[in-house]
């Protein structure tokens, strides 16, 4: 029996020991099974597939590279121009089928009014893609 032997002694106390063998056998039985099928899982199948003409994959997005110095310039890939020029080439940028994804750089000195004016004017000319860049701390900066 599971609680001790077959004495009746008023001193014996019931085992209370989980039996752990049966659950090592288990265990040993689905190892096992695991060791077996897990080649299966990995066969091949060759197979000749039929060579179609398909029209080519997307190309990724042009980027356009903007860039704010500290005193409020604009650079339209490192090219400067001034805020009615960039609102006319982001018109243009617009109405393109494949709409350029829009990388901006700003100084930290740059006043917040002239970023808020370049992201207007890019959300008025219906570009939604923007992204800010940004440097990585140096090594051993605190944040």
């Amino acid at each position: 029996m599971a609680f001790g032997g077959l004495e009746k002694k008023q001193t014996a106390a019931p085992m209370a020991e989980i039996n752990m063998t049966p659950l090592i056998d288990v265990m040993l039985v689905l190892l096992v099974i695991f060791i077996i099928t897990a080649p299966l899982f990995s066969h091949a199948i060759r197979l000749d597939l039929p060579k179609v003409a398909a029209a080519p994959a997307r190309q990724t997005p042009q980027t356009i590279a903007l860039s704010i110095d500290g005193a409020g310039q604009l650079y339209w890939n490192a090219q400067p121009i001034t805020l009615a020029q960039m609102r006319e080439r982001f018109a243009k940028a617009g109405k393109q089928s494949e709409q350029p994804e829009i990388q901006l750089r700003a100084e930290r000195s740059t006043r917040y009014e002239v970023i808020a004016q370049v992201m207007g004017a890019a959300q008025q000319a219906g570009l939604e893609r923007i992204g800010f860049v940004t440097d990585p701390p140096p090594p051993g900066a605190q944040h």
